[in-house]
């Protein structure tokens, strides 16, 4: 079976991996040089369990920038193209994703389109008819950065969903759920068969949650710090709750990458006209966290503040919508000196902010250095380091 992929970020290439061990995959990108790093088995992105796949398995993977040989013939096509958030529409930008479904239409008019990329709730109806077709499935993805492989060969579920009134698109649902699931480590995945609009829904309120775990925290972390509290004891004695638990309960700077600033704000904007209060607050309190940070911080009275690395997490290479850049320029703003380490960037400058590329250089040259997550390069400046970064993981 031709299976083609569009889109090699984290979704679409753990996909493309994931299901090339068994079928025949066309991996599609507009950027020829993660084409090349992909036909020579290397992976453009940060991921151990992707890089070695594709340096060690025998995976019926091809990497290509030309639609026609990569559309032609497939009999699934899978889109995992970026949908940012624009707040001027408070939409996604679902630009890629059509672009590719008429992409689909031209040279695979037979296949099934299932979308992976996250889009608003009543999206794969509306664009449905938008093109007058029907065979269109949204099956949403669970996958966590630097580990989006790893989340594709030991799932937590499969959720795959139809358009309302489509019964003849039951059993492709069904086929691609196999497909997944042949290509999965872990035995006995749940699958979940729905309609698309409650698929859809079903990514956006998961990250929403997710998002509200973070906040949560980071507000009693806030708390804690303000009152002179130990913030570890408290949060060790609320998750000894079997019912609350350890997950997504370290503090930080704030949510960001991929999916949690961009889906809470699709979700927030999805309920205009329906009551509520907490999605609002979900929102609202990520910028109240990052302001508080900057406020704490300024309160220190630095000339020079140093940002190790722009990632979230560790092992991550990252740092698109990272909390710490919204930091950043609040410093900035209060006329603090802001200088970044961050080795994956080669240039001297980003977004305006100073880039220091000699670590040494950089630690001795800040007053303050900003961690979102600590590791063993700052044990020697640890009475500079300013983090909140409680559990040293995450």
């Amino acid at each position: 079976m031709k299976i083609t992929v569009a889109g090699t970020g984290y979704v679409g290439l753990s996909l493309a991996v994931l299901l090339a061990q068994h079928q025949e995959v066309y991996a599609v990108d507009i950027m020829q040089s993660k084409i090349d790093l992909i036909a020579a088995r290397k992976s453009p992105i940060r991921d151990k369990e992707i890089e070695a796949y594709l340096a060690e398995k025998d995976l019926n993977l091809k990497a290509t920038t030309d639609a026609r040989a990569a559309y032609t013939d497939a009999q699934f096509v899978i889109i995992a193209t970026p949908t940012n958030y624009d707040p001027a529409k408070n939409y996604f930008d679902t630009s890629s994703v059509e672009a590719v479904i008429a992409l689909a239409q031209e040279y695979a008019p037979q296949a099934v389109i299932v979308i992976k990329s996250t889009v608003p709730v009543g999206y794969t109806e509306s664009v449905c008819q938008k093109f007058g077709i029907r065979n269109v499935l949204f099956a949403p993805e669970f996958l966590r950065e630097g580990h989006a492989l790893y989340d594709n060969l030991w799932p937590t579920r499969i959720v795959v969903g139809t358009p309302k009134d489509s019964p003849e698109l039951q059993a492709a649902a069904r086929t691609f759920a196999r497909l997944l699931q042949q290509g999965a480590e872990k035995q006995d995945v749940p699958v979940l068969y729905t309609h698309a609009t409650e698929a859809e829904a079903i990514k956006l309120f998961a990250n929403t949650y997710l998002a509200l775990r973070v906040s949560y925290f980071n507000e009693l972390d806030t708390y804690a710090e303000m009152h002179g509290l130990d913030t570890r004891a408290i949060i060790g004695g609320v998750c000894l709750d079997p019912r609350i638990g350890d997950g997504y309960n370290n503090p930080s700077f704030g949510y960001g990458g991929y999916c949690l600033p961009k889906d809470t704000k699709q979700l927030l904007a999805n309920y205009a006209n329906i009551p509520q209060n907490l999605m609002t607050a979900i929102v609202e309190s990520n910028r109240t966290r990052k302001e508080y940070i900057a406020h704490h911080v300024l309160s220190r009275n630095p000339r020079t503040v140093g940002i190790f690395r722009l990632t979230m997490k560790a092992n991550s290479d990252n740092f698109r919508q990272s909390s710490i850049q919204d930091v950043m320029k609040l410093l900035r703003g209060e006329g603090v000196d802001v200088v970044i380490y961050e080795p994956t960037i080669t240039q001297d400058e980003f977004e305006r902010f100073r880039v220091e590329h000699d670590f040494s250089t950089f630690k001795a040259g800040c007053d303050i250095i900003l961690a979102n997550r600590i590791t063993d390069e700052l044990t020697d400046v640890q009475d500079k380091v300013y983090t909140r970064d409680i559990y040293l993981r995450d």
